[in-house]
């Protein structure tokens, strides 16, 4: 799962700062990394390590102040706003803590929005039957329980069948029976698809669930972990 002959994703010095008045934060401070073809990887660090915005570069959201990042063989750091449009449209699914669903659309019709945009896709029935809520297609978000509706989200981002799947504290806004069952939904596209998944937590239990562990302290990568055996989903307690 960890083949160095098959990454998807490597950086090159990636460097972010911001302005912040008179001064300068560094939130990625010469990181280097490669993540594998269909790992599924977590991220684990405190508030201000470093996780998010190495996410949202590689997900194409952000831009780096300086160094490289490359998909499969495109350099991410050399696309224009118009490349990248196409590259997470393309390739990258996204699911963050909050669901940012459109109230005013049936969960079928959430779904909807991205596979009418994308060649290949899953029906959005097919997708919302993946997540377990194969029943509830009509329903808007505001009759859905929190669960069902970060499902939603996720039946959206593997709708258009990505390569990759970025998560930002997918369980960050539930409690942990509903919060193992989405994770359940996640490794169940990681391993049905092959998609390469990485999840951002602040949740040290989830760690059992990944084939590499990747801290992140200060900008930088201060440790990986392989997990010899993982964990699956039902098995995680917080």
């Amino acid at each position: 799962m960890t083949d160095p002959a098959a990454p998807v994703f490597r950086t090159e010095a990636l460097t972010k700062t911001y302005a912040t008045g008179p001064a300068e934060v560094r939130a990625l401070d010469h990181v280097d990394l490669i993540l594998y073809s269909g790992e599924f990887t977590v991220l684990l660090g405190p508030s201000g390590s470093g996780k998010s915005t190495l996410l949202n570069i590689l997900g194409g959201l952000d831009h780096a102040s300086s160094g490289r990042v490359w998909f499969r063989d495109s350099e991410i750091t050399a696309m224009n706003d118009r490349e990248l449009t196409r590259y997470r449209r393309d390739h990258v699914g996204f699911v963050f803590q909050f669901y940012n669903l459109v109230a005013s659309l049936s969960a079928r019709e959430n779904v909807q929005l991205v596979t009418d945009v994308v060649a290949h896709s899953m029906r959005p029935e097919e997708a919302l039957a993946l997540v377990g809520l194969a029943d509830r297609i009509n329903h808007f978000p505001a009759e859905l329980s929190g669960g069902e509706q970060q499902r939603v989200a996720i039946a959206r981002a593997i709708a258009k069948r990505p390569e990759v799947l970025l998560c930002d504290e997918p369980t960050g806004a539930l409690d942990s029976k509903t919060g193992v069952r989405v994770l359940e939904v996640l490794a169940e596209a990681n391993s049905a698809f092959g998609t390469t998944t990485v999840v951002i937590t602040h949740n040290a239990a989830i760690r059992a669930m990944a084939h590499r562990v990747i801290r992140f302290q200060d900008g930088r990568v201060a440790e990986i972990t392989v997990n010899a055996t993982r964990a699956s989903a039902a098995e995680i307690v917080w």
